[in-house]
């Protein structure tokens, strides 16, 4: 079964436009599937096989000889000699679409295409699937099942056991990706230190704090949430500091990309427990904030998300910024809404009182306009980037 995918038009027009197209994303999101999909015609070798990675790394102008373009070449960052020899093909062809780069490391795939492919490739992202892409599927839609399952393809397809999944997804990217960028030995240490982050998804980063919990140097846990980071497992949302004279908060706060994952590192492994858990409302926050990242990734609308937070405590979850335009959410786990839940977005409108829409985002059904605020099931794509 193959899932259409949001995104699939920005990737036919940048194979269009571009020599070199890059397809990054995490691990299981499904880039393999949706590029040989899209480009059927196209040859296709994987880097995760170590003896095709010695290959490319030791012999890249062979490898590349037996694998012309066009070709879609898996985990292009495991081989960085052949970045230079596709930059000499490409400039003597001087055609579009050559060659599909994907990895799931985003900095070693951006570091080598500013040394060797500036200017020539395109770089677009494929994250879990967006709840539009799983609507369109014949399986459960009520919001604590679909935070547990998570978004990733695979759940849909073929997996019966997710918190089986999720254990050897962690367990994958660790001894893969993370054991690639560094030598940590005990790779206990590391899941702990992000199960550490996942009761933090939705808040203030304190990398202090963090670093003491989790028993490392202040120096080391910045390094670590940087790993986490490059393999997709983590989102750091910077704060929104223009137009303001007020002291605001400038520590970022940190979400998890998918909650199915940050499920499975609080522990929760039955729907029922989400409604009753102390980090429900952190948890929808996490599963409105990847709506809206899919979103805006997806389909390139050229919006920046920012969160908002003074110090007072007055705090916006979400600012939605492009050119002149501004818009504010805030998330909210509960089923019904009170007045109380407008107050912030009310009292940000006072800072700036051009900002063109506010939003309240909740898992009720009711759905209206009250004090110039949208109410809106979460579901609703009317909040989301795409939406104007």
């Amino acid at each position: 079964m193959f899932l259409k995918r949001d995104i699939s038009k920005k990737l036919k027009e940048a194979a269009a436009q571009f020599p070199v197209v890059f397809l990054t994303g995490p691990r299981q999101s499904g880039k393999t599937t949706l590029l040989k999909k899209i480009f059927p015609d196209y040859g296709y070798t994987n880097l995760e096989d170590p003896e095709i990675r010695q290959w490319a790394n030791e012999q890249p102008r062979d490898f590349l000889d037996n694998n012309p373009w066009p070709v879609i070449i898996d985990e292009a960052q495991h081989a960085p000699e052949l970045f230079s020899y596709i930059q000499g093909i490409v400039d003597d062809h001087q055609k579009q679409g050559m060659y599909l780069l994907s990895g799931s490391q985003n900095f070693l795939l951006m570091e080598k295409i500013t040394q060797s492919l500036a200017g020539r490739s395109a770089v677009l992202s494929l994250l879990p699937l967006s709840f539009q892409e799983l609507s369109t599927l014949d399986v459960d839609k009520e919001t604590n099942r679909i935070i547990l399952n998570g978004f990733f393809p695979r759940i849909y397809q073929s997996i019966e056991d997710v918190s089986l999944f999720y254990k050897s997804y962690l367990n994958t990217y660790v001894e893969r990706d993370v054991r690639q960028l560094a030598n940590i030995g005990n790779t206990n240490d590391f899941i702990r230190f992000t199960q550490l982050c996942a009761g933090r998804s939705g808040q203030l980063l304190n990398v202090s704090s963090l670093a003491t919990d989790a028993g490392i140097a202040y120096n080391t846990c910045k390094t670590w949430l940087s790993y986490l980071s490059t393999g997709y497992i983590i989102h750091l949302l910077q704060p929104y500091h223009k137009n303001f004279n007020k002291k605001i908060t400038k520590a970022p706060k940190i979400y998890f990309t998918d909650p199915g994952l940050l499920c499975h590192l609080l522990g929760i492994h039955q729907e029922e427990h989400i409604a009753l858990h102390p980090l429900r409302g952190a948890i929808f926050e996490t599963l409105v904030f990847n709506e809206l990242l899919k979103d805006n990734v997806n389909r390139g609308n050229g919006w920046k998300i920012w969160y908002w937070r003074d110090n007072h405590g007055t705090e916006i979850d979400f600012l939605l910024e492009r050119a002149t335009e501004l818009r504010a959410i805030e998330a909210k786990s509960a089923t019904n809404f009170h007045d109380d839940y407008f107050k912030n977005l009310l009292k940000f409108n006072k800072y700036n009182p051009d900002v063109n829409e506010m939003y309240l985002v909740y898992d009720g059904p009711l759905e209206r306009k009250k004090n110039n605020i949208h109410i809106l099931n979460w579901k609703n794509r009317k909040y989301l980037p795409g939406s104007s």
